[in-house]
């Protein structure tokens, strides 16, 4: 019984390693997809609880990462079927398309053009939104956000250029 207990304690260990790893960068995605903080890390959490739940003897050596991302993605489409949610995306706050630590990025995206940035960005679409933040922000290649998306490699090409060439609409010339 103790080895029983000891694996467990190992595995909650392993999960906090993963959470202290990936925890911040899928915050960044998920509130890029939903378009809301709060929303957005109360699915973090949710992705983190079913990770703990998991059988604790199941491959360790998977890749977590993109496990991860796949499920919080699938996360962030379940709120987005639910019917309150229509209501909420409606009062949702500005996305925030940079890291909040000071870089010369951040500094760079500061005033209107980030909320030029910002308005682009919620025009596109969910399916748009969620290729383009697994291509350009997390920099997956195009088959592994195929595999998380359950799409073909063709249909995220498209949708990644029908993100681009929008956003290069709504952003004009200087894009």
């Amino acid at each position: 019984m103790d080895g029983h207990r000891d694996d467990r304690s190992l595995w909650r260990a392993q999960c906090e390693a993963l959470y202290r790893e990936h925890g911040m960068r899928l915050l960044r995605v998920c509130r890029l997809v939903l378009r809301n903080p709060q929303e957005a890390e109360d699915v973090v959490h949710t992705v983190f609880l079913k990770l703990v739940e998991r059988d604790w003897r199941a491959d360790r050596d998977m890749a977590w990462g993109r496990w991860l991302t796949r499920v919080a993605i699938n996360a962030c489409r379940d709120r987005q079927r639910a019917a309150w949610w229509r209501l909420w995306d409606q009062m949702a706050e500005e996305v925030e398309l940079v890291d909040h630590d000071p870089t010369p990025d951040a500094t760079a995206l500061a005033g209107e053009t980030r909320h030029r940035i910002q308005r682009a960005f919620r025009q596109l679409s969910q399916r748009q939104r969620e290729v383009f933040v697994l291509r350009h922000l997390e920099a997956w290649p195009t088959q592994d956000v195929a595999e998380a998306l359950g799409l073909s490699t063709g249909s995220v090409k498209r949708h990644l250029f029908r993100a681009i060439v929008r956003l290069r609409e709504t952003l004009g010339e200087d894009a």
